[in-house]
């Protein structure tokens, strides 16, 4: 008898802080619920209230065990549906709002095609938020006496702009930290341009690549490096002079931050499409809420926004910027010169001009090889094979580099071990300062 006394009042705690928990984040839902969308009624105080709402009642469910009980799961999901929506909201919203002042160019496609998404996830957020309302209303939480109104939420931009009345002085070191920046740009362009987003797929393609080829985790490890870049760029880079180079560091500040936001777009909607609405072969409960939920967000669209908008536009800026950052790179880095023998006994054949290449390219500043008064691009293997043509042809046996200091240090290093191979032709071991050459 005292056992289930115990019982009803545990129970009877759950559903009355179920109600106050719930109370806030129900007035959001009715708010968009009754809201007419032709309005400026999507704005980032919403979401952000909408976020922290959703977020504050997903633990609270969680902590009681809402995961595991079958009468509340639904609710569960759809409180978490809200925030995940809010939070790709809230990342679009940002790219609209910033797109203009970010220095890229003509961005008309992407605005339309950002606008298109907006759209989508606007639609999604209202059906969830109905869903919502039916299903706490099921479960007898209490609706909120109290409403929200549309001047509760009014939008950032404003009629007036503050004055820039901080001088900043020359940061320590601006230069390194530019070279360091720009370098890392170009590593990550790189690499995110081997995953091949830079053309639209159909929904049969899109389903091969997510989330077997591209998932939430991959969205996270490139966030993180560009977080990381525009962490760097706000402590570092001095951005208040006017001259052309600052005008150059604005721009590239505004490539990495339009690319931010989208990250942080396709992250959220990856994170929501895999937990939410991809099939992985659930219990039969979680299967059906599953599919109530696929009825108001469209997994086909979701997708659609991510490969062909979020990740698609993640490439485009990417490599647009990349022109940018390399002009500022050779702009700043440091540069030298050195002279080095040639690759003993068969000269700049494949395997020296490859590693050679790979270690400038490692670097992303300008290094040439110069051979008399012929200069040739010492990040293409196909100039090196060339030069090494004349070389052979000159018996010349010693040439020079000239360049980014940090290249030519390692390639010193290269130098030193015959450009990695035996007088026979076969690879030898490499020193562990060129690990990346492996």
């Amino acid at each position: 008898m005292a056992q289930e006394l115990a019982k009803q009042n545990r129970a009877a705690g759950f559903s009355e802080k179920a109600d106050i928990f719930s109370q806030d984040f129900l007035k959001l839902c009715i708010y968009l619920d009754q809201s007419q969308p032709l309005r400026e009624t999507f704005t980032k105080k919403l979401y952000a209230h909408m976020v922290s709402s959703a977020k504050l009642l997903e633990d609270f469910l969680d902590f009681h065990g809402a995961k595991n009980n079958a009468k509340w799961f639904l609710y569960r999901e759809l409180v978490s549906s809200v925030r995940n929506l809010a939070e790709a909201s809230y990342s679009q919203k940002h790219i609209y709002i910033g797109l203009p002042f970010y220095s890229l160019g003509n961005i008309d496609q992407v605005q339309e095609d950002g606008y298109h998404t907006h759209k989508f996830l606007t639609t999604s957020l209202r059906n969830i938020c109905s869903y919502a309302l039916k299903e706490a209303d099921q479960l007898g939480i209490k609706t909120p006496a109290s409403r929200y109104v549309w001047d509760d939420f009014p939008g950032i931009p404003s009629n007036d702009h503050l004055q820039a009345t901080i001088d900043e002085e020359n940061l320590k070191d601006e230069q390194k930290q530019i070279v360091k920046i720009t370098t890392k740009f170009l590593r990550i362009a790189g690499e995110f341009e081997s995953h091949n987003f830079s053309q639209s797929y159909d929904e049969d393609s899109i389903r091969k690549i997510v989330p077997g080829r591209f998932n939430v985790e991959e969205a996270r490890r490139f966030e993180m490096a560009i977080h990381s870049l525009q962490t760097s760029f706000d402590t570092y880079v001095n951005r208040s002079g006017l001259q052309l180079q600052r005008l150059k560091l604005k721009g590239l500040r505004g490539y990495i931050s339009v690319v931010l936001h989208l990250l942080e777009l396709s992250r959220r909607l990856l994170h929501y499409y895999e937990r939410h609405l991809y099939e992985v072969g659930y219990k039969r409960v979680c299967i059906s809420v599953r599919d109530q939920l696929a009825k108001a967000v469209n997994p086909e669209a979701i997708l659609h926004c991510i490969v062909n908008y979020g990740l698609y536009y993640t490439n485009h800026f990417l490599a647009n910027g990349k022109a940018l950052a390399q002009e500022l790179l050779n702009e700043n880095v440091e540069r030298g010169t050195i002279v080095v023998p040639i690759p003993q006994k068969m000269g700049f054949h494949s395997r020296p001009s490859l590693l050679v290449a790979k270690t400038v390219q490692h670097y992303g500043g300008q290094v040439e090889l110069c051979v008399g008064y012929d200069r040739f691009d010492a990040s293409s293997v196909l100039d090196l094979q060339w030069a090494g043509g004349k070389i052979q042809k000159d018996g010349i046996q010693e040439v020079v580099f000239q360049g980014d200091v940090r290249a030519l240090r390692d390639l010193k290093i290269l130098a030193s071990v015959n450009y990695g191979e035996d007088s026979m032709g076969k690879g030898v071991p490499l020193p562990k300062e060129l690990s990346y050459l492996k």
